[in-house]
């Protein structure tokens, strides 16, 4: 007898149910106060999403949360760090930040598109230039993904070469106390434009709706991993097909992974998101064996550094961001 397809019907009847409950109970009253009846189809959507930010916060807690206590690489100097990496990830997850802008951007490629094919041009669509893997959704699904994840490598190359986006991207690796809230840990107009660029990437090669929403889902749990407190590795060949904390850790390391290599440039190692292939190709890796501590070295006490101060919550962080970006900071430099 099969189990599995009845456990699957229970799931999707109990997430049904609740998305039912909270819309009709909560979300559906405040529409129409407001007046915003028209919303009423998207705040439904609105809800599910919400759902499953709630369920990927349950699981990567019940999940990754007993491996940082079981196989830690340090103890904690910041206790509040656990909680302020959490607001940002709750904030992220529960808020369907990236979704939201893919959402707003679809009419608008939707428009380019139109306008192309009446001038006889046919857009770019990764389905028309490999038809087979149509005949096979995984293998399209992980097609998407690893083009996406090429773009994301060179959008934090660029994050670490150019001074102004540094500004930002340094608040992500201020953090000395690295966890598994820590990937969400970001300026909140650093992930506006990195949402934006990364939409526009999936929207110009052709990736639906449910499809991005599910690649994002599945970027955003391996990315926790790669971010949690935890003495993990997948070996010498799984080092190399997928990053591990290790790997990641490398990348966030004081002086190893944003080292800079002469005036105005930015340099590093371990910037992959997800595959550490592209590190391998374009000369960017470093496979060491160290878990190293992270953070960035201008944090440290002098002669060290400047004990330079990147805020210890969520308003001083986005505040100090912005005090950097338009060099506000006089201290502040690559």
């Amino acid at each position: 007898m099969n189990l599995i397809d009845p456990l699957v019907d229970i799931a999707s009847n109990l997430f049904s149910g609740a998305q039912a409950a909270i819309f009709e109970g909560i979300v559906q009253p405040l529409i129409y106060q407001f007046g915003l009846g028209e919303f009423t189809e998207d705040a439904f959507e609105a809800v599910e999403w919400f759902l499953f930010g709630a369920l990927e916060l349950l699981v990567l807690f019940a999940l990754l949360r007993p491996l940082e206590a079981l196989i830690p690489v340090h103890r904690f100097t910041d206790k509040r760090a656990r909680w302020n990496d959490f607001l940002y990830t709750a904030l992220h997850r529960l808020g369907v930040f990236s979704l939201v802008i893919f959402f707003a951007l679809t009419p608008l490629i939707d428009g380019v598109t139109g306008f192309l094919h009446l001038q006889g041009v046919q857009p770019f669509n990764l389905e028309r230039l490999w038809p087979s893997s149509l005949a096979h959704p995984i293998l399209l699904f992980f097609l998407y993904l690893v083009v996406l994840d090429f773009f994301d490598y060179w959008y934090h190359r660029a994050q670490h070469q150019w001074e102004w986006s540094w500004a930002l991207h340094s608040l992500h690796h201020s953090q000395r106390n690295m966890n598994l809230w820590s990937d969400n840990r970001n300026h909140l107009l650093d992930d506006f434009l990195r949402d934006i660029y990364l939409a526009l990437v999936a929207l110009a090669i052709g990736v639906q709706p449910g499809q991005y929403a599910l690649l994002i889902v599945v970027s955003r749990m391996l990315q926790s991993l790669q971010h949690a407190n935890v003495r993990l590795h997948f070996g010498a060949i799984g080092e190399r097909l997928l990053v591990s904390p290790r790997f990641h850790r490398t990348h966030h390391a004081i002086g190893i992974g944003h080292e800079s290599k002469g005036e105005g440039s930015l340099g590093g190692h371990n910037f992959a998101v997800l595959l550490p292939i592209w590190d391998v190709l374009f000369g960017t890796s470093n496979f060491s064996k160290e878990f190293a501590m992270t953070g960035i070295r201008d944090q440290l006490p002098f002669p060290e550094g400047v004990a330079r101060d990147y805020g210890a919550g969520f308003w001083s962080q986005q505040y100090l961001g912005i005090r950097r970006l338009l060099k506000l900071d006089k201290e502040f430099a690559p």
